[in-house]
């Protein structure tokens, strides 16, 4: 792996120097858009939209349109918006990780640390794993200031999750939710069952990413001149029905399972 991010952890007065390195990678087949007519393979350019001409990456520069005009930014301005953030991120407070919504998490990356701050990275991994805290801190990457979450993970490294901010968080006023009206009492009883009936500790290594498979016999099978047979489903129908019976038939079907 290589690392997008060289800096320091800042925990109260000491600084721990740590690398970033990306956490997780897309299990998507890699797929290439083609011209239908000869298969060939499409580019995308970078396009002056005034001359139509074909522009360098080295040419292109960062600009915010201000009024009626383009103000130029350089790497220098993006230096000098507080500077101190570019090299540290600073843990502002420690919080207990459930009281953190999912929503407000994005991507993760691992924490490695850097000479001479092993000690230090190892007490901060400890101490977090005894008081069972994780760190909320503040950092520069890519021209953007990061929230993010610093916690253990699997007890042996640091992980970072990047967080969105709470403007990013889009308001449900306007989607139709349901009213307050207090369900029927039989029926939360049976969906209490179901959801009893049906929990277990998560266990990741559980769940498997299918599609691409399926998808890879698809494409075996027409590189051998077949096609596959595709079985018609049944729709899920959006009206509501009877959902007492749908509760019961789901307990069944899950008794008959464990059976």
């Amino acid at each position: 792996m290589r690392a997008i991010w060289n800096g320091a952890i800042g925990f109260g007065l000491v600084n721990i120097p740590i690398k970033l390195y990306t956490a997780t990678g897309e299990s998507n087949l890699d797929l290439d858009m083609l011209d239908k007519d000869d298969l060939s393979n499409i580019n995308f350019k970078r396009v002056n939209a005034t001359t139509g001409k074909e522009v360098k990456y080295a040419d292109i520069v960062k600009g915010y349109k201000l009024e009626d005009r383009y103000i130029v930014l350089t790497p220098e301005d993006f230096e000098q918006v507080n500077p101190e953030k570019s090299k540290l991120l600073n843990i502002k407070q420690f919080v207990d990780i459930n009281e953190i919504d999912s929503v407000y998490f994005e991507s993760s990356y691992f924490l490695e640390p850097q000479k001479n701050g092993e000690d230090a990275y190892k007490l901060l991994l400890n101490a977090m794993i005894k008081t069972k805290m994780a760190g909320i801190g503040t950092f520069i990457l890519r021209e953007k200031e990061i929230l993010c979450l610093v916690r253990p993970y699997e007890d042996k490294i640091l992980i970072l999750n990047r967080m969105r901010y709470p403007e990013e968080i889009r308001s449900f006023e306007d989607l139709k939710v349901p009213s307050a009206k207090k369900p029927n009492n039989d029926e939360l009883e049976m969906a209490e069952s179901l959801i009893k009936q049906r929990a277990t500790k998560f266990d990741p290594k559980k769940f498997k990413n299918t599609y691409n498979e399926d998808l890879m016999k698809i494409i075996e099978a027409k590189s051998k001149g077949k096609t596959k047979k595709i079985e018609p489903k049944e729709e899920v129908s959006s009206k509501a029905t009877d959902l007492m019976a749908q509760l019961k038939a789901s307990l069944e079907a899950g008794k008959a399972k464990a059976g």
